[in-house]
């Protein structure tokens, strides 16, 4: 007969049943299995069903043979919960759909990075990878990603055809993890968050790799965990905002077009979001969205960054003509000059042209 083997290579004949411990024991002993009914009060037949793997070791049983063989109750009870449990995974790998298997390729990306962060095993197969994000989704089949709450969601925001439900829920479950161990303040204080705007803008000014820790500790201060995560095709995510359980705020944000002045109109937008209180409920900001709300924090985000008045001023006496002229305009403004020029040429008053990027996140 051909032995039954699992999605790992494993046979099931493998996974060993107590009674094959328990005839070892009486090999061992030189007992027979009428001498160990006796000492038990159990039958000769109860005895052989459980040596032949046809009966589970009950809690009562496990006590009687404590008695008969001065082997520990919790001995017995450990052997069956690991034979169970190692059945329940074999039955599980074994269970797992076609289409389940097939909602891998959707995250391949996500998989890759995922690995380099340790929380899946790298080149595992199809089903203990299914398994493992499965644990990560906090959902007990990957099928029914589309009906959880923030695909929902999105598909009452956005008309996007470009997004992937699985990879959106996977990019925010990302967002909580990397997000889980970073030390907050107990209360989020948005009084705070919005005396912290300048200091905020001088950050900017800080080398690229010194933004995201200095970024984590201002909005920590505020009761915010922040967090620069990786973006993926399938999400067109440029942030998420969500309110923990204990009180305190996610804010996490993509690299999605790595321009510097891009990154920070859309950090001063993910703050006016939080300002204008969108995180309430959980909020994710996409980036083909509009309406009202993104409206407003637009206007608070451009407002934040450069004070509008100046600003008219600015494009209306046409001082962006030269590089010194914006340079000038930009150090009014205490931000970078690319933050100046970006505006400029998105309203099109300068032709587009190479600004910096950032490639860290």
């Amino acid at each position: 007969m051909e032995k039954e083997l699992n999605t790992i290579g494993l046979s099931r004949d493998f996974i060993i049943h107590p009674g094959e411990t328990l005839a070892e024991v009486l090999e061992d002993r030189e007992m027979s299995q009428k001498e160990l009914a006796i000492r038990t009060g159990m039958t000769e037949k109860h005895i052989s069903t459980v040596i032949n793997g046809q009966k589970n070791i009950s809690s009562s049983f496990a006590k009687k043979l404590e008695y008969a063989l001065g082997i520990e109750t919790e001995f017995w009870m450990n052997l069956q919960a690991n034979y169970e449990r190692e059945l329940l995974e074999f039955e599980e790998l074994n269970n797992i759909s076609e289409q389940e298997v097939g909602i891998l390729k959707n995250l391949k990306e996500v998989l890759t990075k995922w690995a380099e962060f340790g929380w899946i095993e790298k080149d595992a197969n199809p089903a203990s990878t299914v398994l493992d994000v499965r644990m990560l989704f906090g959902i007990s089949n990957l099928c029914d990603t589309p009906k959880m709450k923030y695909a929902a969601a999105f598909r009452a925001q956005s008309k996007n055809t470009n997004v992937d439900p699985y990879v959106l829920f996977a990019w925010q479950r990302m967002c909580e993890l990397l997000t889980e161990s970073i030390d907050v303040a107990e209360e989020v204080d948005l009084d705070l968050l919005r005396a912290k705007i300048p200091e905020i803008k001088q950050v900017m000014f800080m080398r690229a790799n010194q933004i995201q820790h200095k970024l984590t500790s201002i909005f920590a201060e505020c009761g915010i965990a922040f967090r620069i995560v990786p973006n993926f095709k399938g999400a067109p995510v440029q942030g998420f905002i969500k309110t923990t359980e204990d009180g305190a705020l996610i804010l996490c944000m993509t690299l999605r077009q790595k321009f510097a002045d891009i990154f920070w109109f859309t950090l001063f937008h993910e703050i006016s979001h939080i300002l204008n209180g969108d995180a309430k409920n959980d909020f994710v900001d996409f980036d083909s969205v509009s309406g009202e709300k993104e409206a407003k924090a637009d206007k608070m985000a451009g407002e934040f960054l450069i004070d509008s008045n100046a600003y008219k001023r600015f494009v209306r006496d046409k001082k962006y003509t030269s590089s010194r002229e914006i340079n000038e305009f930009a150090e009014q403004q205490n931000v970078r000059d690319y933050i100046v020029q970006g505006r400029l040429m998105k309203e099109e008053f300068i032709p587009w042209k190479a600004r910096p990027r950032y490639e860290w996140a």
